[in-house]
């Protein structure tokens, strides 16, 4: 059990320093009267989320007093369990006579969580909760919530984000004129180290990542799912980076990794995907074109974040253009995003939108230019588009074809227009 005392003193202190933390708008709103669920990527900006609606609420009239803030990674809540929760909220009563507003930060940790969590809300508390775990969306676990909560998938940084985290205005109608300088010094480190929030203010953002990494693969996989062969899963990871642009099955995982003298089943290859698409590691993308098997057993697996991707590649330009576009594209479209690979290639497309994309990091090459171009005038002999995109580096034109249109879009106006 933990002391009543160090759970009023973790209380007070959380009140004042989420009231100090300075801040910069993310994307993401709250409504007045739901409670919610936010779930992504450790490190991704959960946490940040949460002091930013604590200082929303404050602005429209509410007491640092009023909110019950507990980060369940604290290292001396070590030993925490589920008999423990009740025990914080009457450390609050104990402390103060208000009903609180409760946030509960990376409760993930905690086996029954959620029963605690539905409590809450049929008391008619407003609870927000995060977690770094995918299994936080499991249907026995939305079972016990009950309808009750809203899940909210948080994501690393937007590039418009980026932006604003620096001081630009991106409200302005005008900003990437009067920015134009800036906007193309932030989109490199963008491409290359990602928008996890707290690397933009670190000097040695690789080694920060490779901190972060480490956490990820120790922490939300090894020791988490128990996994004894971490050479297999380690090898498994560095394949999927340098394999990012092409389908990969599980046979051919199996086959890599039995090339450097380690033995793993199909069915363990099954489980470290699972695992790391649950860790937020990964964004897995089906071919819309294959049967439905296929569809399950040879995929594209996507990094969530730039940075992270970028520790394990040598060359990484190419890689790390087309990642980037499925991550844009998987915040905006969820699920309903796919490849198309069914007698000619196409990188993306997406369904419901009638959207096809192809990603070129330049068509200088005029080879390389009549490939791309020649993939969105086949494709709508398969299947409806009505939009065609290649998305470059930074070369930017219209292609006009017989009977439909293909924009030539570099990444920057790509990534703030979408």
């Amino acid at each position: 059990m933990i002391d009543k005392n160090t759970i009023k003193l973790i209380i007070a202190e959380n009140q004042q320093f989420i009231s100090k933390v300075k801040l910069f708008k993310r994307e993401y709103s709250f409504e007045k009267n739901l409670n919610y669920v936010l779930v992504g990527l450790r490190r991704a900006g959960k946490s940040y989320l949460l002091y930013e609606r604590i200082q929303q609420l404050m602005k429209e009239g509410h007491s640092e007093e009023e909110f019950l803030y507990f980060n369940f990674e604290d290292d001396r809540l070590l030993n925490i369990q589920v008999s423990d929760l009740n025990t914080i909220l009457t450390s609050y009563q104990e402390m103060f006579d208000y009903k609180p507003f409760i946030f509960l930060d990376e409760i993930q940790i905690i086996d029954g969580w959620e029963k605690f969590a539905r409590r809450l809300a049929d008391q008619n508390y407003h609870v927000y909760i995060t977690g770094s775990n995918a299994k936080m969306l499991s249907s026995e676990i939305a079972t016990t919530l009950g309808g009750r909560f809203q899940i909210k998938e948080v994501f690393p940084l937007s590039f418009r984000e980026m932006l604003r985290s620096k001081g630009i205005d991106v409200d302005d109608k005008n900003f990437e004129y009067k920015n134009a300088t800036s906007i193309n010094k932030y989109l490199e480190e963008y491409f290359r180290f990602g928008g996890l929030p707290e690397v933009g203010n670190v000097q040695d953002k690789r080694s920060w990542l490779n901190g972060l990494y480490g956490k990820i693969f120790f922490g939300d996989l090894l020791t988490r799912y128990s996994i004894r062969n971490d050479k297999a899963l380690k090898f498994v990871v560095q394949k999927l980076a340098e394999s990012i642009k092409q389908p990969i099955s599980y046979s051919r995982i199996v086959k890599m990794v039995s090339s450097i003298g380690t033995k793993i089943s199909t069915e363990t290859v099954i489980d470290y995907l699972g695992y790391m698409n649950e860790s937020w590691l990964l964004i897995p993308i089906s071919n819309h074109a294959s049967k439905f098997v296929e569809k399950a057993s040879n995929k594209k697996y996507y990094f969530i974040d730039n940075g992270i991707l970028n520790l394990f590649l040598t060359d990484p330009n190419t890689s790390l253009l087309e990642n980037m576009v499925a991550i844009n594209l998987y915040k905006q479209y969820g699920d309903d995003v796919a490849f198309f690979n069914n007698n000619i290639e196409v990188d993306f497309y997406v369904p419901n939108q009638k959207i096809a994309i192809q990603v070129s990091y330049s068509l200088k090459d005029e080879d390389t230019k009549k490939r791309e171009v020649r993939a969105l005038d086949k494709i709508s002999s398969f299947v409806d588009v009505e939009r065609r995109y290649i998305i470059t580096m930074y070369e930017e034109e219209i292609i006009e074809r017989d009977g439909h249109t293909i924009h030539v879009v570099p990444l920057s106006k790509w990534l703030l227009k979408n």
